[in-house]
Order: structure tokens, then C-alpha cells, then sequence
């Protein structure tokens, strides 16, 4: 009798749940949307898309982890970095990457297609960019297409190859960019939006890296990444839509990082910013934490003639203070302070007399960044500004164009120098042009000078590590001492600087005569400290923490 009344129970409770009930059970919770009530509209697809934007990258001291700028010594620039237990950069992309194919998912089963192709375009482009962010830090990484749940397979798959993983972040740029508007289409009240030339210039870019790394170590396949990145990068020149920004003459490369620069042509991808919203504080990060310029950089910059600075006649040496920025390409003095020049800096409200002063910092170059420096005396007191952070600028494209082509033919035409290398040094005030005559009556090297030519304009945007690693100079040049000014035997080291009104001048004091190296030089940080690159720190170690939760990922080689 007590087994009927307990099943007995248990149907009529059975039958209340399932009758009365069931609108009540169907409620979803006030606070809340599903997946599936969510992604009906066109607008739904568009926010969730704009939620995908958030991981533009802000501007960074990126180039502290190659021989370009200084500040302390740095683990990965110095190659004494250790395997973490955690990493952001694999944990926030694979959250993005969830992000992209969930919208990505939806978007496939969705009755208004038509009406969304632009976010699921944009949802592609981000899915690439989050893969990019891993795949040039780890190299090969799981590949995950879906959204995944506590009980996918897939958790505990293995890394894809190398070229699975970038022959997809191509492919999701390829689909993506014949969507995706293009920039003359975007309203001015959407700047900052995708576009097909940035898809383009960003397929461009990855093209490159792979091209020049397998070429670079012998591997197959180099050609026909070079062509994907010479026909992206052709792309995007041949679509009329962009220019460099000339706008303030001679000054238009100094001004292009300052607000004259937004909203320009130049510009291919950028992070928008809006004074006191959502602002830029690069001008304050920089110069506190101690952005410096290298002597490695400042010596890349040719002279007026043309030449490098231990060819040229015009070269003035490093005697006096301001020597070295005389006869020089004028990018020179854009992006490195000239010592006593007068401008605003952070917490100033009148402009100051710019010298390399660090009574407490021995880790210093003597070099003073000029590019990125608001002139603004508002935002310069404010510590923060509106200025956008380019991502992506039409001359790095004519950069890739101008490689690709020569690394993939061993030579390059004047005419196509002409329309990539050339138009930046005529921009940026210097007249003498590149020509295959010029390099070979002077014993150059074009390859080297189309490298000094990258480095120089896009000098502290982040580019130059993974151009060491790409073209497997890493093991060469991250290995040297990083140099700064010349303090013996200069007027650094034997004539004091009026600094609001006091005498002072620390490169003359013993402690950092002491720090000089055999040719004069002031040492940062010696070559002994910065010994330890191996064909490891090509790339950087997976977290442990991933390797314990997903056994089956394989840790890079010599980690």
C-alpha cells in the first residue's frame, strides 16, 4: 500500500507541474535574455557585434620588449622571462573567440541574413584578430569554431599546426572583407568601424609575417604568402581610398599622433577616443614610466644625402648635445626629443625645456620621446586626451607592399618604391630618394634598407619584435647591449644643463661615467644581461595552468 501511495503522489504531482505549471516553468527570469530571445533583430547582431570592438588594442610600450626602447630591464626583451602559470593573452582572447562564434552561430540559422552580414563580417574580422593575438605570441593553437559547453570534446583538444591555424585567420578575413563596407561608405558618426581596407591591410599584414618567417627558416610555402600579402596590400593602394596625411607640411608626421590626425586618410583602423569619456593617456604613461628611445634607433635614421650615419660625410657625430639631429631625416626629431627643446609635458601648464633628466633612474638612454607628445596644454596638464590610437595606418601597407615584393622577387622596381618607400621619406621631409642606382653606387643593401625604412616610421608602434622574429635576427640583435647617448669625451659628460634654473647634468657624476662602455656609449643594460635568446624565445610558452587543465596541449619546444 505505501509503494501505490507514494507513486500515486508522484503522478499527481506529475500532472499539476505539467498542466497549471507550465507557464510558469516557461518564464525566463526578468533580468535576463537567452541566446534565443536575443538574436531576433538586425540591431541585435549589431550590438553584439559592437561588444566585439572592446578588444582594440590601446597604445602600449610594446617596443620595450625589442632593442628600440628602454626603460627597465624587461624579461622578454632580455630573454630571462620564465613560464607563467597564467596568461591574459590566452585567456581574453579565447573569451572574444566565444563571443565571435557565438554571434558567428546565431547569425548562420537567422532569417534575416541579408540584414546582418556586416556584424557577422565584423564578428569574422575579430575571430581572425583573436586568433592573430595568440598565433603570433604561441605559434599553433587550438582552433575552436563553435561555442563549447562544459561537455565539448573540444576542451580537451590539441594545438592545430601553425599553418591550420593562420590559414584560418586568413580565411575568416578573406570572407569577411567583401561584406564589410568600404571607408568612403562608413558616416562620419561610424568612424572607427571596420572596413573592407582593413581587413585587407590586416590579411596584408599577417600574410607578411608568415611569408618572411618561413622564408626566413627555410619552410615551404613562403612564396605563396608573400603573394597574398603583395595582392592584399595592392588591394587596399588600388582602392583609392586612403593617403598618407599631408595636412600640416612639415610637420605632418609629428602632427599625425596628435589630434590633427584623426579622422584623416591615413588612418585604415583606429581606436576612437573622446576627451574626458573614454581618453588617451599615452602622453602621461609614456613619459612617467620612461618611454626611451634607443642609440640602436636613433642611428637607423639616414642623413639628409641619404646615407646611414657610418657612411654619410653630413653626419655630425655625438660631441655636442644636439649633433646627432643635425643633417638627419627629419623623423629623427619627430619621434626623439632634440635635448633643450621647448614643449609641453605632462603636469605642465607652461611648455619646459626638454632634457634627459632622471636624478633617481639609472636605467635611462638619453633619449627623450618626442611622437606621441600632445602639444595640447589642456589635455598636457589634464594627463589625458582625445587623440585616437592608429592600429593600422595606410603606411604600413605601403611598408608590406614594398617587402613582400622584394622579398618574394629579390629585387624591387624604382617605380614601386617610388609609390610605397618613397612617398613616406618625401612626407616625412626627406628629399633623398631610394633607387636601386643609389644603393648599389653606395654598396648597400636594399633588403636592409627597406627594414631601416619600416623600423623608422613606424618606430615605437609595436611593430619591431616580431619583425626581429620574423625575419630571425631576434637571436642577433636582442642579444646586444642596449646604448644610449655618448657621455665621455661629449659635451654630456663635461658641461652642466640649466634646469629651472639650477645646474645639474647627472651623465657628468662618476655613477654614470662609470655605466659608459669602451666606445663612450652609456649602457642601459650590458650585453652580459641580455645573453640568453635561444630558438625558444621565437616563442612564448604556453601557461602551465592550460597544460593542467587540457593535457593534450603540447608545450612549445624548450619551455
Amino acid at each position: 500500500m505505501k509503494k501505490i501511495y507514494i507513486k500515486s503522489l508522484f503522478a499527481a504531482l506529475a500532472i499539476i507541474c505539467f498542466t497549471g505549471c507550465t507557464k510558469d516553468l516557461d518564464l525566463i527570469p526578468k533580468d535576463t535574455l537567452s541566446d534565443a530571445m536575443y538574436w531576433t533583430q538586425a540591431s541585435d547582431f549589431e550590438k553584439g557585434a559592437n561588444a566585439l570592438y572592446s578588444v582594440l588594442p590601446r597604445p602600449s610600450t610594446a617596443d620595450l620588449n625589442s632593442d628600440i626602447a628602454f626603460t627597465y630591464p624587461n624579461s622578454v626583451s632580455n630573454s630571462t622571462l620564465t613560464t607563467p602559470e597564467t596568461d591574459g593573452n590566452w585567456n581574453n582572447a579565447y573569451v572574444q573567440i566565444r563571443n565571435c562564434n557565438n554571434l558567428i552561430e546565431k547569425a548562420s540559422v537567422s532569417p534575416i541574413a541579408a540584414e546582418i552580414k556586416v556584424s557577422v563580417a565584423e564578428a569574422k574580422f575579430f575571430r581572425a584578430y583573436n586568433y592573430w593575438s595568440l598565433y603570433r605570441l604561441y605559434g599553433g593553437v587550438p582552433v575552436i569554431t563553435k561555442v563549447l559547453d562544459i561537455n565539448s570534446e573540444e576542451l580537451y583538444g590539441t594545438r592545430n599546426s601553425a599553418q591550420e591555424t593562420v590559414d584560418f585567420i586568413l580565411q575568416n578575413l578573406r570572407e569577411a572583407a567583401p561584406d564589410l563596407p568600404e571607408e568612403n561608405q562608413v558616416p562620419a558618426t561610424s568612424r572607427g568601424r571596420i572596413t573592407r581596407g582593413a581587413a585587407n591591410a590586416f590579411l596584408a599584414r599577417i600574410a607578411l609575417f608568415e611569408g618572411t618567417w618561413r622564408k626566413y627558416r627555410n619552410e615551404a610555402g613562403a612564396d605563396s604568402y608573400l603573394d597574398m600579402a603583395v595582392s592584399a596590400a595592392g588591394t587596399v593602394i588600388n582602392s583609392g581610398q586612403y593617403a598618407l596625411f599631408t595636412g600640416e607640411g612639415a610637420d605632418s608626421y609629428l602632427k599625425l599622433f596628435d589630434y590633427a590626425g584623426d579622422n584623416v586618410a591615413e588612418n585604415i583602423l583606429t581606436r576612437k577616443y573622446q576627451y574626458l569619456v573614454d581618453y588617451n593617456n599615452a602622453p602621461q604613461l609614456f613619459q612617467q614610466m620612461g618611454y626611451l628611445p634607443t642609440k640602436q634607433l636613433a642611428d637607423m635614421y639616414v642623413c639628409s644625402d641619404g646615407l646611414p650615419v657610418d657612411r654619410s660625410p653630413l653626419f655630425k657625430g655625438y660631441e655636442m648635445r644636439t649633433s646627432e639631429f643635425e643633417n638627419r631625416d627629419p623623423r629623427m626629431s619627430q619621434t626623439l626629443m632634440i635635448p633643450g627643446t621647448v614643449a609641453y609635458a605632462p603636469l605642465q601648464i607652461e611648455p619646459l625645456e626638454h632634457w634627459p633628466f632622471y636624478p633617481d633612474r639609472v636605467y635611462t638612454t638619453g633619449y627623450i620621446l618626442r611622437k606621441f607628445m600632445t602639444q595640447n596644454p589642456e589635455n598636457a596638464m589634464m594627463l589625458q586626451t582625445g587623440i585616437d590610437h592608429h592600429i593600422i595606418r595606410y603606411a604600413e601597407v605601403l611598408l608590406i607592399y614594398a617587402e613582400a615584393l622584394y622579398e618574394k622577387n629579390g629585387s624591387i622596381s624604382d617605380d614601386d618604391l617610388n609609390k610605397t618607400v618613397n612617398q613616406l621619406r618625401q612626407r616625412g621631409g626627406l628629399n633623398t630618394l631610394l633607387t636601386n642606382a643609389f644603393v648599389t653606387a653606395n654598396g648597400l643593401n636594399m633588403r636592409d634598407e627597406i627594414r631601416r625604412e619600416r623600423t623608422v616610421e613606424l618606430a615605437l608602434e609595436g611593430f619591431r619584435r616580431d619583425d626581429l622574429r620574423r625575419w630571425k635576427t631576434a637571436e642577433i640583435e636582442l642579444k646586444k647591449a642596449i646604448r644610449g647617448i655618448k657621455i665621455v669625451g661629449t659635451q654630456w659628460g663635461t658641461e652642466p644643463i640649466m634646469v629651472q634654473e639650477q645646474e645639474k647634468n647627472v651623465y657628468m657624476t662618476a655613477e654614470y661615467q662609470s655605466r659608459a662602455d669602451a666606445e663612450g656609449f652609456y649602457v642601459s643594460e650590458a650585453a652580459s644581461a641580455r645573453s640568453g635568446f635561444t630558438d625558444k624565445n621565437y616563442l612564448m610558452p604556453l601557461p602551465t595552468k592550460e597544460i593542467q587543465l587540457n593535457p593534450n596541449l603540447q608545450q612549445n619546444p624548450g619551455w
